[in-house]
């Protein structure tokens, strides 16, 4: 099996699993949709695309034969976005951004302290402000309220 077509596959399995979980909501019809209406769609399109890419993907490598250099690295910034969506509930959004930004752009991409700090606390904090308060989603405060 070569790498593309097992992405591919994969691709299509994440499809079913979506549309199958997506049942429980109504579809509606394409005057009226309902809140399964996009999902379903989309669920759709993803499968269409994994199924293209796994019989159009015989010219890459096979799975066998590729490195998993990357692998490790992956797995950490797996680890810190699973602790970040736990930490959000009792942190707050902006801590936890800032906390994962820096963790990743400081730790992981070791970039020089101020532009991490800086594009941290600038992305934490305006993205809190745009999302937030002009449109009114609520985010997850901190305890201290900040």
């Amino acid at each position: 099996m070569r790498s593309d077509q097992f992405s591919g596959l994969m691709l299509l399995l994440l499809a079913l699993y979506l549309g199958w979980q997506n049942r429980a909501y109504p579809v509606g019809s394409l005057q009226e949709p309902g809140p399964g209406y996009m999902p379903l769609l989309l669920a759709v399109f993803l499968g269409a695309t994994g199924l293209l890419i796994a019989l159009w993907g015989g010219k890459s490598k096979p799975l066998a034969a590729i490195r998993w250099s990357g692998a490790m690295r992956a797995l950490v910034i797996m680890v810190a976005s699973a602790v970040g969506a736990f930490a959000l509930e009792h942190i707050g959004y902006r801590i936890t951004v800032i906390a994962l930004l820096i963790f990743f752009l400081g730790v992981i991409e070791r970039r020089r302290p101020l532009p991490v700090l800086l594009v941290s606390f600038g992305f934490g904090l305006i993205s809190f402000y745009v999302v937030g308060d002009l449109l009114h989603v609520p985010l997850p405060r901190s305890p201290w309220g900040f």
